[in-house]
């Protein structure tokens, strides 16, 4: 199989704890699988390689850019969508149930390093963020028309910043006479309100935001939802988290089928529903020592690993 000649997978998107998702996987030769976050393609590869020629790969990526990233293979299918649209999709193809999901979190290396999507602070560029470019809310949409009630919640449970009820206000407060419309402009009219380390303070917020374009939590909650029934008795979800916002969802589904915190069973000891996943990873798997030199976004990332009764 070959890859596009003039892009390099590599500086798009290192595919992270590689081996340790592969054999989660447990990949059959001849089984149908699905990548719902395509990205640069290489947990994809990682799977064709361990494939049969009778073996089936669907992959899902809301960002056009990651088509180019497609191998020549016939193997594979490339589905343009969110991966909340999981099941749909499936069954249009008449692909489920499959025999393992993989789902690797968060932002490719390749959007953050793009100045004009404006995912990162560390460039100039307008305040976009938008993993789907054929949607129309940004970030700047966001920060320009949301209530102050309404920042306040997102950058107090999204990024976790310390003074989200100052920030919003401050935001609030200043687009009335100063555009936010750039990451410079929005940086330059915050910093009277940062706190502790700027590095660390804006990528709270920024991750907040980004969260809140993206619907990240409200897709990745529809996806877990979907899992029981689009696996066969035996099949394998694995899925890489970056941040404890998902992780705790993540955990919380496989364990019990729900995502609350909260104990599900009754009054009575007795479990309210019979559990359809087991979950194979008791604790989360992280990056080796290895891989952190090589790759140091490795360093928050936890794979948690369940299989279909």
């Amino acid at each position: 199989m070959t890859t596009s000649p003039d892009l390099d997978q590599s500086s798009y998107h290192l595919p992270v704890l590689l081996q340790e998702t592969l054999d989660g996987l447990n990949i059959q030769p001849d089984g149908t699988y699905v990548d719902c976050t395509f990205g640069g393609g290489g947990h994809s590869r990682g799977i064709l390689e361990r494939m049969g020629p009778k073996g089936k790969l669907f992959v899902f990526d809301q960002d056009s850019d990651a088509r180019r990233n497609l191998p020549d293979d016939n193997r594979i299918v490339f589905l343009p969508h969110n991966f909340r649209h999981l099941g749909r999709f499936l069954k249009l193809h008449n692909a489920a149930p499959v025999n393992g999901i993989l789902a690797d979190l968060g932002v490719s290396s390749h959007q953050f390093d793009q100045p004009e999507r404006g995912f990162s602070f560390r460039f100039e560029g307008d305040l976009d963020m938008r993993m789907d470019q054929r949607q129309t809310q940004t970030a700047f949409d966001i920060v320009s028309t949301y209530s102050e009630q309404q920042l306040h919640k997102l950058f107090e449970q999204y990024g976790e910043v310390t003074n989200a009820k100052t920030l919003a206000r401050t935001i609030v407060t200043l687009r009335r006479t100063v555009s936010l419309k750039t990451i410079a402009n929005f940086k330059t009219a915050l910093n009277g309100v940062v706190k502790g380390n700027p590095n660390k303070y804006f990528a709270q917020v920024f991750q907040a935001l980004r969260i809140e374009v993206n619907d990240e939590l409200g897709a990745l909650k529809e996806m877990l939802q979907q899992l029981p029934g689009l696996l066969l008795s035996g099949g394998r979800v694995a899925i890489i988290t970056f941040h404890s916002l998902e992780d705790r969802l993540v955990k919380n589904f496989l364990k019990k089928g729900s995502f609350e915190d909260e104990d599900t069973s009754d009054p009575f000891g007795q479990s309210t529903a019979a559990p359809l996943l087991k979950v194979i990873t008791k604790k989360p798997v992280t990056a080796t020592e290895s891989e952190l030199r090589q790759n140091p976004r490795s360093r928050s990332a936890k794979l948690r690993v369940a299989e279909r009764l």
